[in-house]
């Protein structure tokens, strides 16, 4: 199989890279840390020094790094020049859609396509191939993209057409929605508490009824268990920094979101606090504390 450059291998990153050497890919890796990237050298990855050198002429390089500053640190001249022409670099980072978009047209004067693929999935769902992506690019990289995302993390690929920045701007519309699901959640689970009912009985019968979704199922239970530090998967922090991409480009499109303003107020609370390691489930700890509630 071909070899493939890889940028980025923390929590998320890291379960696909070993999917994807597990499939039989060659992969030339560079993690900021190089240390945490180690272990995959067991699988046959190649560990390289700079972003540069995980690319070959006219091949694949995929990113999965933290913002939009991340990206532009890795999307440099040098690494538009080691793919050169034809060459696909692929984004799975949670970025702003401008960015995707002004990416899209530097890579293009390089003879490089830019494919945006923000990943829908936690890592032990990334890591089961269970997660979902969503791709936004030139038809013909997108096609040639496929094989490496089912590969790595995703059971489901949706085609957002070939603006860059299509796709991010579904990856902020699923994580806000998934934000104020947990606010939702937490509000009801205190109303349950306030009143003497069991939230453990509730959260059974809603979600395996009304509100059957993973979503409903995966992040109510975090909620009802408290545990919102320790070893978070996605950090209160990122949480944050999506909700002001979410807020970002709604302003920019005047779209009013006042409950996207009521969760990242939630998590610039936590930060507040100085919560260390704190999961972004730690947001629902705002509707608990409001109700008098211990967490």
């Amino acid at each position: 199989m071909e070899t493939i450059g890889f940028i980025g291998t923390g929590h998320l990153g890291y379960p696909i890279a070993e999917n994807l050497l597990k499939a039989g890919y060659t992969l030339r890796i560079y993690n900021r840390t190089r240390e945490k990237a180690l272990p995959l050298e067991q699988l046959g990855a190649v560990l390289v020094s700079s972003p540069e050198e995980t690319a070959v002429k006219g091949g694949i390089v995929m990113s999965l790094v933290a913002d939009d500053k991340a990206l532009e640190a890795v999307a440099t001249d040098a690494l538009l020049a080691a793919l050169g022409n034809g060459g696909i670099h692929v984004s799975m980072s949670t970025v702003s859609p401008d960015i995707s978009r002004e990416l899209s047209v530097r890579h293009s004067q390089c003879g490089v396509t830019f494919v945006a693929a923000p990943v829908f999935a936690r890592p032990d769902a990334a890591a089961a191939k269970a997660g979902n992506a969503v791709i936004s690019g030139p038809a013909a990289a997108k096609e040639k993209i496929r094989p490496l995302l089912q590969a790595g993390f995703a059971r489901n690929v949706f085609d957002l057409g070939e603006d860059a920045g299509s796709a991010n701007v579904l990856k902020l519309m699923g994580n806000f929605m998934i934000a104020g699901a947990m606010e939702l959640m937490a509000e009801a689970f205190a109303l349950a508490e306030k009143n003497g009912v069991d939230p453990r009985v509730a959260y059974e019968m809603l979600t395996t009824t009304l509100f059957s979704g993973p979503i409903f199922r995966n992040y109510g239970a975090m909620i009802l268990d408290r545990k919102f530090t320790g070893n978070p998967s996605f950090s209160a922090a990122l949480g944050l920094k999506d909700m002001d991409l979410v807020l970002q480009t709604a302003r920019k499109s005047y779209t009013p979101m006042p409950l996207a303003n009521l969760v990242q107020n939630r998590l610039a609370t936590i930060l507040a606090k100085d919560i260390h390691d704190a999961d972004w489930t730690a947001l629902a700890s705002g509707a608990l504390e409001d109700a008098g509630l211990s967490y």
